[in-house]
């Protein structure tokens, strides 16, 4: 087994090193049981990324604008928890908002084209 280390930290003698298998996008999808989901893209011109926040029914409830990825979803989870909502209920459905933002704010800084996965 490889030895561990890292920076300051000391490590468990029964460490468990889990290997990931790859994810497939499509074929391991899985939509938020709330129904929930993002859209997301960029407007360059403003150098703003936005997000619109859907229902099951397809229809946006609300939209935000940011520069940055980390205001973004910081702002979306506190609305979120602040009006009891339920957007996110799966923590990769969270991950893949942080992932797909930090994508958009790297388009925007690149000037360059944005596609939502």
């Amino acid at each position: 087994m490889k030895k561990y280390t890292w920076h300051k930290q000391s490590i468990a003698p029964d460490l468990t090193v889990i290997d990931c298998p790859d994810h497939d996008p499509l074929k391991d999808f899985r939509r938020d049981p709330t129904g929930a989901y993002v859209l997301i893209r960029c407007d360059i011109e403003n150098a703003m990324i936005e997000v619109a926040i859907c229902d099951e029914k397809h229809t946006i409830v609300n939209a935000f604008r940011g520069r940055k990825s980390q205001d973004l979803y910081y702002t979306i989870f506190e609305y979120e928890k602040k009006n009891k909502l339920k957007w996110f209920s799966r923590s990769d459905h969270a991950a893949y908002l942080g992932k797909e933002l930090k994508k958009a704010e790297l388009a925007l800084l690149e000037k360059s084209s944005y596609v939502q996965e």
